[in-house]
């Protein structure tokens, strides 16, 4: 009971820190790199897609996998949905986060301060400028692909490195590294920019019976 415990709070925090590794050898100047960047994220209104999502540890060995489906909107709004191999949740309404796990019967809410926006997904939700002054913003081409490498100037963040992938405008992977070596992949699929999205999937209404755990960062 204690290991499938372990497992399920391990999936939460996967759903919930959401993303992936790093890229070596960045090429372009940061400013030039962070302009670039800026060019393809500020078009970027809203996304959805279905994803792959592995944690590797620092050899490479899968330690991890996730999939499931994904709804953003800027700026602010977040859906994240873990489908196997256990059922999670991560709201984002602009204001607060919750972390919901239907079968624990538990959501953890967390204010929208700058620690928590600076987790990957959210971080995607925030404006252009916001996060090309918050990161070193570094630029190569792999395979035709534009490959982004940013890496925080703030000590406070929850990655050391993490790399966006654009097939031209549309972001297809984030690779994410953190500080103990530990790497996480996520690799995106049946993608939508700027579609309609229904408004009502960033509100999270907190089931009945639910226990709520309110963190206060």
């Amino acid at each position: 009971m204690r290991d499938t415990h372990t497992r399920r709070s391990s999936a939460l925090a996967l759903a919930a820190s959401a993303l992936g590794l790093a890229f070596a050898s960045p090429i372009a100047w940061a400013n030039e790199a962070a302009e670039r960047l800026t060019e393809r994220l500020d078009p970027l209104e809203n996304y959805q897609a279905t994803f792959e999502q592995q944690i590797l540890d620092g050899g490479g060995e899968r330690l991890q996998s996730a999939r499931g489906e994904m709804w953003l909107s800027r700026p602010g709004m977040l859906r994240w949905e873990v489908d196997a191999p256990y059922t999670q949740v991560v709201v984002s309404d602009g204001d607060d986060v919750y972390l919901y796990d239907p079968d624990l019967e538990q959501v953890t809410i967390q204010a929208m301060d700058d620690r928590v926006t600076h987790t990957p997904a959210l971080l995607l939700s925030g404006s252009a400028s916001d996060l090309t002054a918050s990161y070193d913003v570094f630029h190569e081409q792999q395979d035709g692909d534009d490959v982004f490498t940013l890496i925080p100037i703030s000590a406070d963040t929850l990655f050391e490195e993490l790399s966006m992938v654009f097939d031209n405008q549309t972001l297809t992977e984030l690779w994410m590294m953190d500080s103990t070596g530990q790497r996480t992949a996520i690799t995106f699929s049946d993608i939508t920019r700027n579609g309609s999205i229904d408004r009502s999937l960033f509100n999270f209404d907190i089931p009945e019976g639910t226990d709520v755990i309110r963190e206060e960062l």
